[in-house]
């Protein structure tokens, strides 16, 4: 059986890295939906209103699109080795920050922490994979696919630690930055370069006069409003309205991170297989339809149902989007930070927008304007589509 390093095509000398990126990307998708696990808890625990529970994710999201800013210059500075340790120790600091204190400011600073940490990694794990897999596509979705993983695992996590030790939540970000510790060890050994990157010409500003870059740069933008919010605010949407007992509402995360995973490794196929601008189109409609549906139905089947099929639509839009970005602004940490951080303004602007209107007609009028942003994505991936058609051109389709 071929392994996945001749599946992807890459060579002898980067498999040990390629395996180091799965595994912080592993426990960047940990940190990403444990945030969301613990935050009922938290709320209940430090007295948090829905503004605050927004804010805090928000202030997550900040952090996370100042790194993404940082992280394409500073490799040009101190070299990427360096660069991503340093970044990175924001998850290490924001999780035991936050399990020290309920002070609202310090829990604003300790999530823009683990933000710069998420940043930093998606940053550097999507440029590094472009640039030694060969099979793009294929690669991305894989190593988004790791991302599902790591979160699917974190809820379970917050359900041991709170069921089994008790309302003790802190457990589970204790062993997240564990997990954490190790890939900064592995960072230091990995074979990321440690002098400073030379800038080439091709990595300067040529991407701001590309159209299909802001175009996909726009998909990205409101994919990150409706992923961030969810994921966010799924537990507490589930939980406060009831529809859900505690424990059940607890596994809701995972089970959206279980079919997402099962989403990446079917669109990880499909990529190769079909024109990827049909499959982000297949991809958009389902969201629209299985949102609809996971907010408007009460059975328990039919929620799970709807969960299963938002997180098949969820997972290939990301990465696929990403693989179909121009080869010379995918391997270039400047355009690839630019276009992610531009597309997380969604993702801080979102979820305070949704703590907003839940503090004023509740959560479930709240979780409903996600469907704006759903909608707005739709839409520009039917322009995608269309301009595809008119002008197809191979590397930036």
């Amino acid at each position: 059986m071929p392994s996945i390093a001749s599946l992807l095509k890459v060579k002898r000398e980067n498999v040990r890295l390629m395996y180091i990126v799965y595994f912080a990307f592993f426990t960047s998708g940990m940190m990403s939906t444990l945030i969301g696990a613990l935050l009922p808890f938290m709320k209940e625990e430090y007295h948090m209103s829905y503004v605050l529970s927004g804010a805090v994710i928000s202030a997550h999201q900040i952090g996370n699109f100042c790194a993404l800013l940082i992280a394409g210059y500073l490799p040009y500075m101190i070299g990427r080795k360096r660069s991503t340790i340093t970044l990175s120790l924001g998850i290490v600091i924001g999780f035991l920050l936050m399990t020290l204190s309920g002070n609202p400011i310090l829990l604003l600073i300790a999530f823009a922490f683990t933000g710069i940490g998420r940043g930093t990694l998606s940053n550097i794990t999507n440029v590094v994979m472009s640039e030694i897999s060969e099979n793009k596509a294929a690669s991305l979705n894989l190593l988004h696919a790791s991302f599902a993983v790591g979160a699917f695992v974190a809820p379970f996590l917050a359900i041991l630690s709170t069921s089994v030790f008790g309302v003790y939540w802190r457990i589970s970000a204790w062993v997240l930055v564990a997990f954490e510790l190790a890939v900064l060890l592995f960072w230091t050994r990995s074979s990321l370069s440690g002098k400073p990157k030379t800038k080439n010409r091709d990595e300067g500003t040529d991407f701001a006069k590309s159209p299909r870059f802001w175009l996909n740069t726009a998909i990205l933008f409101f994919y990150l409003c409706s992923e961030a919010s969810v994921i966010g605010w799924l537990v507490t949407y589930f939980n406060d309205t009831g529809r859900l007992s505690p424990a059940l509402a607890q596994t809701t995360s995972s089970a959206l991170w279980v079919f997402i995973l099962i989403g990446r490794l079917a669109c990880a196929s499909l990529s190769v297989k079909m024109n990827k601008n049909v499959l982000l189109l297949i991809l958009g409609f389902l969201q629209v339809v299985f949102f609809f549906m996971m907010i408007s139905v009460q059975s328990i089947v039919l929620i799970y149902i709807s969960l299963f099929g938002f997180g098949l639509a969820m997972s290939g839009t990301y990465p696929t989007t990403l693989s179909t970005m121009d080869k010379r602004f995918m391997s270039s940490t400047i355009a690839t930070g630019t276009c992610i951080a531009t597309a997380t303004v969604g993702a801080i602007a979102m979820p305070i927008i949704v703590g907003s209107v839940a503090q004023s007609v509740g959560i479930a009028g709240g979780l409903a304007t996600i469907s704006l942003s759903i909608l707005c994505m739709f839409s520009l991936m039917v322009v995608k589509y269309l301009l595809g058609r008119r002008q197809p051109v191979a590397a930036t389709a």
